[in-house]
């Protein structure tokens, strides 16, 4: 082994008076201000509103997303002509549920025919409503051999006509 130097006296004294090297506090993440407090409590009340406007619309909707699973399963009797007779009946049914669904009973319940082709093209923004007409003024009073010998791309033009409307019908706040 090495003998250590040996080091003078000054020396020794100046490394024994040496200290580890002081390092600052972390800063703190916290705001110095009130401002931004404030401004963080004002982004937290506007992000739950804005989440509370979304489950109040999406609730809402709910009838809609009802219509449209139903009409899924129209759309299928709709493609085959032994039930296409009763998908027609359905698809009135359900436009009319889900008017009376949107809608207060007073103003759906009692129209039919010319009055019910009216309310459906009211409140509807892209003309469904007249695309509708000929199912709810023609289809459904036939008898199911006249319905089922249909071409079917009639028929897929009700279903979306229907789709569109359950879709994109407005109902006033």
């Amino acid at each position: 082994m090495e003998p250590t130097a040996k080091l003078d006296p000054a020396a020794e004294a100046a490394l024994r008076s040496l200290h580890g090297i002081a390092t600052p506090e972390p800063v703190s993440w916290m705001p110095q201000t009130w401002g931004w407090a404030v401004l963080v409590g004002a982004m937290l009340v506007m992000l739950a509103l804005a989440g509370l406007r979304w489950l109040l619309h999406y609730r809402a909707d709910a009838y809609r997303r009802e219509a449209l699973a139903l009409l899924v399963v129209i759309e299928e009797r709709l493609r085959r002509p032994e039930t296409r007779h009763e998908g027609v009946l359905e698809l009135g049914e359900i436009l009319k549920r889900t008017a009376l669904a949107a809608w207060p009973r007073r103003e759906v319940a009692s129209l039919s025919g010319d009055g019910w082709v009216r309310f459906l093209d009211a409140h509807d923004e892209d003309g469904a409503g007249r695309a509708l007409e000929r199912l709810l003024d023609d289809f459904e009073y036939h008898r199911a051999e006249i319905v089922a010998d249909l071409p079917s791309n009639v028929c897929g033009d009700l279903a979306a006509a229907a789709r569109d409307w359950i879709e994109r019908h407005h109902v006033p706040a």
